[in-house]
């Protein structure tokens, strides 16, 4: 292989793994109702309220300080947040913030982390969508 068609190799794979990453939130969606299906055939979609309660029940499985995800974002999902050391969260509303949801490595990382820290474990495929769901509904 010449110089310049490695160039174009390695140029349109980044191209690929750049667009494997972007997503929209609907894309996101359409991943977790895959997964959701895949772990629960009986899956009938995702549920706002579901994540709305998700959002806003204190769990007791993850960090004392951290009990629920409004410990750091905050009771308004339109409103900034604030983490522990004192660093400003955007907002989590797709309404207010609509890029947020379009980068599915970033959603990813954020889950992970996140439901670690509240909930003790990762989130579910269906939690990720009902969370989204409310969030988009936001």
């Amino acid at each position: 292989m010449n110089v310049n068609h490695r160039s174009l190799v390695l140029l349109c794979s980044l191209g690929l793994s750049a667009a494997a990453m972007a997503a929209t939130p609907a894309e996101l969606i359409a991943r977790y109702t895959a997964e959701a299906r895949a772990a629960d055939p009986a899956f009938t979609g995702f549920s706002a309220t579901r994540g709305e309660a998700l959002h806003r029940t204190p769990h007791g499985g993850g960090k004392a300080d951290t009990p629920a995800c409004t410990s750091c974002h905050g009771e308004d999902a339109r409103a900034a947040g604030r983490t522990r050391a004192g660093k400003s969260i955007e907002p989590m509303a797709a309404s207010v913030s609509p890029t947020r949801y379009t980068d599915a490595a970033k959603v990813e990382k954020w889950f992970k982390r996140n439901c670690t820290e509240v909930l003790g474990r990762e989130c579910s495929a269906r939690e990720k969508g009902d969370w989204l769901a409310y969030m988009a509904k936001q």
